[in-house]
């Protein structure tokens, strides 16, 4: 069991897609709005969870099209993502990005998310450690993946919300900004040449 909470712990910390949109949603719009974001990333992230315990998502990544579909889509939201929080509280925008990204966002984000679905394929199908009673152990895992998930999140959300909340200048929170955005699209490069390699 603590060597499966070591590896949640791992898979989650290092920056990817969701925390580093929780980043830049929390400096972009701040705490509350951010905390929107993240109920949507969570409630997204145990949907996926329930797919791959299911064997739903096993089936649909199966298929080569539809894997493509969801890494095309993923990379598009994930890029658009990006440039809501880049423009976020700036006036450079040609449309002024002053609705956050809410629940429904976060859901989107974690359903379109290839790596979500690698992530907890790869939890709830390794890692075992009471074989000998699926439900238990399925819903030890949902429960340690949420105690480590939920902090982890918040901690990137707090961390974003109080570069928010310093009230920089528009040009430094600007550019705080675009370093979040940029993370993403590296982010979505580094994604489209995993994809690539595989292929």
């Amino acid at each position: 069991m603590l060597t499966f909470a070591a590896a949640v712990f791992f898979l989650i910390v290092t920056p990817g897609p969701g925390v580093l949109s929780t980043a830049g949603v929390g400096s972009g719009y701040g705490f509350n709005a951010g905390l929107r974001y993240v109920t949507g990333l969570f409630i997204g992230t145990n949907l996926v969870a329930l797919a791959v315990i299911t064997g739903v998502g096993a089936i649909v990544l199966s298929v080569p099209v539809i894997r493509t579909l969801l890494m095309i889509a993923s990379v598009g939201y994930l890029l658009y993502l990006a440039y809501r929080i880049a423009t976020a509280g700036s006036r450079i925008a040609f449309i002024h990005a002053a609705t956050a990204p809410g629940i429904g966002a976060g859901i989107l984000l974690q359903a379109i998310n290839p790596k979500a679905y690698a992530v907890n394929t790869t939890l709830f199908a390794g890692f075992p450690f009471a074989a000998e009673n699926f439900l238990f152990e399925t819903l030890s895992k949902l429960v340690i993946v949420a105690l480590i998930w939920v902090p982890l999140h918040l901690a990137w959300l707090f961390a974003g919300a109080a570069l928010h909340r310093l009230d920089l200048p528009e040009r430094t929170q600007r550019r705080i900004n675009y370093a979040m955005a940029a993370s993403m699209v590296a982010v979505v490069a580094l994604a489209i040449a995993a994809g690539a390699r595989q292929a």
